[in-house]
């Protein structure tokens, strides 16, 4: 049975850090698009990170240059670096999965983590 499981996730103040975490179980994903996304109160879904291959890498342009997304594959977990957070980075946040990126980047997965809350606020 695959799980996704994140974690990480608290409240924090502008400009602060935060490193969320995704453990999955039930298979291995070295080979599979590998991703998060955040959805706020009373808005959609929305597509953050997703990482591929060994290094491949695509980031929403509201993150990009803030949120860091890497990958162990060894420990078949995926992570979320977020740094100089804004209030409007509020949201849970989900971990997901796809063999196929480009179908992963349009938020198709029959894997999705249970979400974690990220608030910034002062």
């Amino acid at each position: 049975q695959v799980q996704l499981v994140e974690s990480g996730g608290g409240l924090v103040q502008p400009g602060g850090s935060l490193r969320l975490s995704c453990a999955a179980s039930g298979r291995t994903f070295s080979t599979y698009a590998m991703g998060w996304f955040r959805q706020a109160p009373g808005k959609e879904r929305e597509f953050v990170a997703i990482m591929w291959s060994r290094s491949s890498t695509v980031y929403a342009d509201s993150v990009k240059g803030r949120f860091t997304i890497s990958r162990d594959n060894a420990k078949n977990t995926v992570y979320l670096q977020m740094n100089s957070l804004k209030p409007e980075d509020t949201a849970i946040y989900y971990c997901a999965t796809n063999p196929r990126v480009w179908e992963l980047i349009r938020g198709l997965s029959d894997y999705w983590g249970q979400g974690t809350q990220v608030t910034v606020s002062s």
